[in-house]
This record gives C-alpha cells, sequence and structure tokens, in this order.
C-alpha cells in the first residue's frame, strides 16, 4: 500500500495537483475574500503547512537521488548554474511549488488589504488575477490602487 502511495508522488502528479489544487483558493480570495471559510482555508497555517510538506517532501527526493543541496547555492553564481539546475525535474517543481505559494500569499495579502480599505471588487479581480500570473507586476499594480483607495502612502507596513 505505501509503494502505490509512493507511486502516486511522482514528479508529474505533484505538479499537476499543485497546479490545480490552488485555483479553489484563488477563487475564494476572489468571490469570498472576508468569509470565515476564506479565513481558514487561505489565511490560516493550512497552506503554508501544505505546501511546506510537499517542499520537504521534493527536496528530500533530491536527496535520495544523490542531488546535493548544495547545489541550490550554486544558482546564485551565473545564469548557466540556473539552467542546470533547473535541467533537474524535481528542482524545478521545488521552485515551482515556491513561485506557487508565494503568489498565493501575495494574493491573500492583496485580498485581505483590499477587504480592510474598501477597495471594489472588479479592481482587485484585476490585481488578483495579475498576482496568479505575474506575481510581481500584479502586485505593483495592487500597491498603486491601495495608495490611491487608502488616501495614504506608506513606504512600508
Amino acid at each position: 500500500m505505501l509503494t502505490q502511495f509512493l507511486s502516486y508522488l511522482s514528479v508529474e502528479k505533484i505538479y499537476f495537483w499543485t497546479n490545480f489544487a490552488v485555483l479553489p483558493f484563488w477563487l475564494m480570495l476572489i468571490f469570498v475574500p472576508g468569509s470565515k471559510i476564506t479565513q481558514i482555508f487561505v489565511n490560516s497555517i493550512i497552506l503554508p503547512a501544505t505546501f511546506a510538506t510537499i517542499y520537504v517532501y521534493l527536496i528530500y527526493q533530491a536527496i535520495l537521488e544523490e542531488m546535493l543541496l548544495v547545489e541550490l547555492f550554486n544558482l546564485y553564481m551565473s545564469l548557466d548554474n540556473l539552467y542546470t539546475l533547473f535541467s533537474s525535474e524535481i528542482f524545478l517543481l521545488i521552485f515551482w511549488v515556491h513561485f506557487v505559494m508565494l503568489n498565493l500569499f501575495l494574493g491573500s495579502w492583496a485580498s485581505n488589504e483590499s477587504v480592510k480599505n474598501n477597495i471594489p471588487r472588479p479592481l482587485i479581480l484585476t490585481s488578483l488575477i495579475l498576482i496568479y500570473l505575474t506575481g510581481p507586476v500584479g502586485l505593483l499594480i495592487f500597491c498603486f490602487i491601495r495608495i490611491f483607495y487608502a488616501k495614504k502612502i506608506k513606504l512600508y507596513d
């Protein structure tokens, strides 16, 4: 039974489920940002714990394949090293999980801020879609919208 479960945790299946598993959370952020269910599932420790578990499992798999975690630090040395590191499916998936989780975190923060500052839903919808697809670009647009609706400019929170 354990063998069947581990075979289900292939790189392709983790990638597939990571991509589709976040969609309900994004929909909650878009359509019911202030609801209790959104607070429980999106703004609690549930998602970070889930993604951290996936992350640790993938690192464990990388170690089993005799990939040195020291190689991770080589990615800062040159673009070629980054390219070499991304040629490994496991490392590519580790970074993809990282990207998906950070975008969801940014979307959660933006959604909470929009509720606090009474930003109209159509504007936040645009920002959330851009955060989902592009991360920093959507965040920058949200920051401009937030400055306008909060009627104050803050360099930090």
